[in-house]
């Protein structure tokens, strides 16, 4: 059994694959801007793996499970825009047609959106409760705390907070299923993107609206130089504006489950001690807190639930994992 999974992240492409659940094949990360300017690093890092069994590939904000034989036109447009240039989404499309073409294994995975465990009353008026690549740090979630409490994966229960370097999200998880979800462009301010925004600015916007506003006026710009995460110590305000966002989107979260386990913590940006301090002393009063445990040395979070989630198609260990989620549904 031969398993990689994908994660299209705003500032990197990560992969990370395994053999037979074991040896690792490849655990990688490509800049999003080098994938863009040439989709064929990613393509070639594929084949060199050939033969694989199951490729989950980059969904964006997901579709409902699906092969890459079957994908549509109208798919493609769920899973990005179709009318943008923005760097990450037109790497994805480029990407997706030419693993078409060369018919490769990929399955493209749901976003929180699509499952059937969340309540549809839940759904009104939301696209983005968490994308694709959001739902695979879950699974990565749900394999953590179950590994490490000593429960079944039907048992796991947590708020899980992925602090990316475009996004945060935030994921409600009871029973291993996920029930609610709060996405990058409908909550707090990420530290590229400006989050969920006021109808009134929306309408007042002098420009037309395409998605390029979705990576702007985060955090970075509230700063207002040409910053990192690294540098955010220096900035008490843009520290308030990211910790207090993000305790804000996990308390209303709260309301739609009962007694999480854990508040589980992962991303980019909790790479940097600070921020993980602060992010624990702010969400400790709800649940402990504890930072997910990667598979991989290298590749994002994403990427390492990525494959947990092919692997479990596949009939791997994680099957039940996966089954118990609802991806199948």
């Amino acid at each position: 059994m031969r398993v990689v999974g994908i994660d299209p992240g705003t500032y990197s492409f990560d992969l990370f694959g395994m053999e037979d659940n074991r040896k690792i094949i490849i655990d990688e990360a490509i800049k999003t801007e080098d994938i863009f300017k040439d989709l064929r690093v990613l393509i070639r890092k594929l084949e060199e793996l050939m033969p694989l069994d199951v490729i989950v590939g980059p969904s964006g904000y997901g579709i409902p499970l699906k092969k890459i034989e079957d994908m549509t036109e109208d798919d493609i447009g769920k899973m990005i825009p179709l009318d943008t240039h923005v760097a990450v989404n037109e790497g994805i499309k480029n990407v997706l047609l030419e693993m078409k073409e060369k018919g490769m294994p990929v399955y493209f995975t749901p976003g929180v959106v699509d499952f059937e465990t969340v309540p549809s009353y839940r759904k009104w008026n939301k696209f983005d409760m968490g994308t694709a690549d959001k739902v695979c740090c879950v699974a990565l979630g749900i394999e953590d705390q179950s590994g490490r409490l000593n429960i079944s994966f039907d048992e796991t229960s947590f708020v899980y907070v992925e602090v990316g370097y475009g996004f945060t999200a935030v994921m409600a998880v009871e029973g291993g299923k996920i029930v609610d979800g709060i996405g990058g462009t409908n909550g707090c301010v990420g530290f590229l993107g400006c989050g969920g925004m006021d109808a009134e600015i929306a309408i007042r916007l002098e420009q037309p609206v395409t998605q390029d506003i979705a990576f702007q006026n985060g955090i970075k710009d509230f700063v207002g130089t040409d910053i990192e995460p690294e540098d955010l110590s220096r900035f008490e305000d843009a520290m308030l504006l990211l910790g207090e966002g993000i305790e804000k989107d996990v308390a209303p979260i709260l309301v739609s489950m009962h007694d999480p386990r854990e508040i589980i913590i992962s991303g980019r940006l909790t790479t940097h001690d600070f921020i993980e301090d602060e992010l624990t002393q702010r969400l400790n009063k709800y649940a402990p807190v504890v930072k997910v445990k990667k598979l991989s040395e290298i590749a994002k979070e994403a990427a390492c639930g990525a494959y947990i989630i092919g692997e479990g198609l596949y009939g791997g260990e994680y099957r039940g994992l996966v089954e118990n989620m609802g991806i199948l549904s």
